[in-house]
């Protein structure tokens, strides 16, 4: 994080107990003052922006490369590119935030998973058409800079970018009061990767008699929590602080949906550089069937047997207790599935060897045959 500012409307008004918006006032709370206003006077300190980027900044230095230029604190990053390492290098960007399990990490008052879940939602992007992550930038915006707590959301984004190998460059943290609550906070990456020309995994790569291999993922990841709370807090008027025994090892509602997404980008890159890689899926919003679609050409389906995996049990509780149609769920969840890889058939030994051998739960999950450019799901999960 570079370092903080307010971009907030003045007329704005947050909003009070009970989530009604309250008139506001600058310095509203505060002593009146006779003479001069200051920029604290309208709710925004600078003192605490600045003391959040120092207890940052050792984080930040963990995740420094090679290529990054100059120290935190500038007005941009520097990052300069080998270029000696490629005939015809490509830059890939990816944006992206983690949505409303945000207000699950503001409920519990953990902040230092979200980041993690940030870094997994754009390297893991990047990675989809094979470019390795160089660097990512953050924007955190909260009505009140609190030290502490920006620093522990900032923590998590360094583990983050330490875990996918690439470096936390830079960022903004803005205060807006008037516009979030004090415990309110929102936050977005950018990333930037790099591919050879050649090397840039696509559709056009795909063939029949592929094999479609599946990575398991560490849980709901960062997608579909506004229906969660809905069918779970809402309707279902669960607490966070329940344990649920199917999640095992005393682990409670709100440690399952803070479970930090899994990042697959190392692997991949790792895959990438083992096996006949065709092309990456990043399972997101839309769920299986929607995400695997995006990396299929027309004239080919991809066939997907659920029997081949068990959900974890998180899934079987939003199920049941939203009573939610099983095309829903795959519309809008992972459903135990973080990544797909499509790979040739000569390879599929290897790079399961090659996940296998990182760590990561990967299986055969089905194959690529003559079609329309469809994701075929056939079987059924295993349950119980």
């Amino acid at each position: 994080m570079t370092h903080v500012s307010e971009r907030s409307g003045a007329g704005s008004s947050p909003t009070g107990a009970g989530g009604d918006r309250q008139p506001w006032t600058a310095g509203a709370g505060r002593p009146a003052r006779k003479r001069s206003v200051s920029y604290a006077d309208a709710g925004v300190s600078i003192e605490a922006g600045d003391r959040a980027v120092e207890l940052l900044k050792s984080k930040v230095k963990q995740t420094r490369r090679p290529e990054v230029m100059g120290d935190l604190g500038g007005f941009a990053g520097l990052f300069r590119l080998d270029t000696t390492k490629y005939k015809n290098p490509i830059l890939a960007s990816s944006t992206d935030g983690v949505g409303t399990k945000l207000v699950i990490a503001q409920q519990l008052d953990i902040h230092d998973t979200v980041g993690i879940d940030l870094v997994a939602m754009v390297v893991d992007d990047l990675v989809a058409c094979g470019a390795e992550p160089l660097f990512l930038l953050d924007y955190i915006a909260t009505g009140e800079v609190v030290p502490d707590k920006v620093a522990e959301i900032g923590a998590g984004i360094a583990d983050g970018c330490r875990y996918a190998g690439c470096a936390l460059l830079g960022g903004e943290t803005a205060e807006h009061p008037g516009v979030l609550r004090p415990d309110e906070y929102d936050i977005s990456a950018t990333g930037v990767g790099v591919v050879e020309e050649s090397a840039i995994l696509s559709r056009e790569r795909v063939e029949v008699g592929d094999v479609v291999i599946a990575m398991r993922s560490s849980g709901l990841h960062s997608n579909g929590y506004s229906l969660v709370r809905h069918v779970l807090l809402g309707a279902g008027r669960m607490r966070l602080d329940v344990v649920i025994d199917d999640f095992g090892r005393q682990r409670t509602l709100g440690e399952e949906l803070l479970t930090p997404t899994k990042i697959y980008a190392q692997d991949c890159l790792k895959l990438i550089a083992e096996a006949e890689v065709r092309a990456l899926a990043h399972v997101t919003g839309g769920g299986i069937p929607g995400n695997l679609v995006r990396i299929l050409p027309e004239h080919v389906d991809a066939v997907v047997n659920r029997s081949t995996w068990k959900p974890q049990p998180i899934f079987d509780l939003i199920q049941s207790k939203g009573r939610i149609e099983d095309v829903e769920m795959e519309a809008t969840f992972n459903m135990g599935v973080g990544m797909f890889a499509i790979v040739s058939a000569e390879d599929a030994d290897r790079a399961l060897a090659t996940l296998t051998g990182r760590g990561v739960d990967a299986w055969q999950v089905g194959e690529i045959i003559e079609g329309t450019g469809e994701v075929q799901m056939v079987g059924q999960h295993t349950r119980g």
